[in-house]
């Protein structure tokens, strides 16, 4: 027998064994789940709550990176409005987050010509001296260029210029840049921004250290001006500039994570929790990374608060803290709840952007795979029930390394790093009745998989 027959069987039986007597008689989860699955789908759709919450927690607030006044005073309001929601065991579960300040910064081309360019100094960068730096800059496109000229890099700016591949690729230049630059001898270090596509806007982002070298400045520079020093250079140009950043790093500061829940009618300790990170990069509105994911679960509890679903577990909507420069917040909520790790049925991650969905990624047992792709199966009429191998999310992950079944909400993902960290990233971005279908395929997916009579195998 074929192990993909031999997994069909054994979910199968698993989905049999969970059903109560009327679904085992014809009553599958889809069916037995039509009417709950529709109300909220209906729900969600009926308005643009999620959006309207959404456009004034931005535009109230602002950036919220971790350890600023803006998201204390944030969660501080998501906190009062989860109580006025009628929500239960609304609380602020303490986290000490890094705290960095940006300060002043500028990129000035000396030459061949003079010209401010537009920059963002990277998350976790040291500045550079009162005066700035001002260097010969050496372009390169690759790792392995920058150890072939490594020569060529003593005393000079390193600007990585490599071409758009992915985030997980071409990301790497921004985190370990100035490691590499550092070890061959440069003053600092510059990337162009991690984007597929831009209109002048930088893009900020985390970036490491190591101890095996020092630490220099690292920024990024907008595609369109890492293009045209490579040019210049390769033209023979000699392209100087002067580089000041004031950056600092702070001693930890306290915050929160944001929590609140509808418990289980039968079977309170066991949780379904479902959420997004609600810190974000200190530039933009931080709408769509990830205050978007963070009120469309929010949204997606509040819904089953206001039509009275309350399932056989509880449902639990948890806003982590300092996602973007840290994971204290997942790191924080893992140890805090680690006793409970075992009754946490299945986690739930969006952060990708609400932009339209088309389903989940999973990942878990192929019992309960077989189990969350028949619930997906109640979002195919707004064209969201695909449910895909290989899910989770960054603030999900330190518990689903712990055992617990993890999901991450998947959507359309063309535009979401045209904006990803910039000044771009604000409200007008994205689209209600969008955002509306995200909220409803987090609430089917949460409430049904809460309220199952058996929990997801693992």
């Amino acid at each position: 027998m074929k192990n993909g027959t031999r997994n069909l069987i054994v979910a199968s039986a698993v989905i049999a064994a969970s059903l109560t007597p009327t679904q085992a008689r014809g009553q599958t989860i889809a069916n037995q789940y039509r009417e709950a699955a529709d109300r909220l789908i209906d729900a969600a759709l009926a308005d643009s709550a999620a959006y309207e919450r959404l456009s004034l927690l931005v535009d109230t607030f602002g950036p919220r990176l971790s350890g600023s006044s803006n998201l204390e005073s944030a969660l501080d309001w998501i906190l009062a409005e989860m109580e006025r929601d009628g929500l239960e065991n609304v609380r602020g579960e303490p986290v000490m987050v890094p705290r960095w300040v940006r300060g002043n910064e500028s990129v000035e081309l000396l030459t061949p010509r003079r010209r401010m360019l537009p920059m963002t100094g990277l998350g976790g960068s040291i500045g550079t001296p009162p005066q700035g730096i001002t260097a010969e800059v050496l372009v390169v496109d690759s790792w392995e260029e920058l150890e072939a000229r490594a020569d060529e890099a003593r005393g000079k700016i390193v600007l990585f210029d490599p071409d758009w591949v992915n985030y997980g690729v071409t990301g790497a230049y921004r985190r370990q840049g100035a490691i590499a630059a550092a070890r061959a001898g440069a003053v600092a270090s510059l990337i162009r921004s991690v984007t597929p596509y831009s209109q002048q806007t930088p893009h900020t982002g985390s970036m490491s250290y190591a101890d095996t070298v020092p630490p220099i400045p690292h920024a990024a520079l907008t595609v369109e001006d890492a293009r045209m020093l490579h040019r210049m250079q390769d033209r023979g140009e000699r392209v100087f500039v002067r580089l000041k950043m004031e950056a600092q790093t702070l001693p930890d500061a306290p915050s929160r994570n944001a929590i609140a829940e509808i418990r289980g009618s039968e079977l309170p300790n066991e949780v379904v929790v479902l959420g997004g990170h609600i810190d974000s990069w200190d530039v933009g509105q931080g709408a769509m990374d990830d205050g978007g994911g963070s009120v469309a679960a929010w949204e997606a509890v509040r819904l089953m608060q206001r039509l009275g679903m309350r399932p056989r577990r509880t449902v639990r909507v948890v806003l982590w803290t300092n996602e973007e420069n840290g994971l204290r917040g997942a790191n924080a909520y893992r140890d805090r709840h680690a006793d409970e790790l075992a009754h946490h049925v299945l986690a739930i991650e969006s952060d990708g952007g609400v932009f339209k969905p088309s389903g989940f990624g999973f990942s878990g047992s192929d019992a309960a795979y077989a189990i969350v792709s028949e619930v997906g199966s109640l979002l195919d009429r707004i064209e969201a029930g695909t449910i895909n191998r290989g899910g989770g999310g960054a603030d999900i992950g330190p518990i689903m390394r712990e055992g617990v079944p993890g999901m991450g909400l998947q959507v359309d993902g063309t535009r979401y790093f045209w904006y990803h960290h910039t000044d771009a990233d604000t409200i007008d971005k994205l689209d209600p009745e969008e955002m509306a279908r995200c909220v409803a395929a987090m609430a089917v997916m949460a409430y049904v998989v809460a309220d199952l009579p058996e929990a997801l195998p693992r």
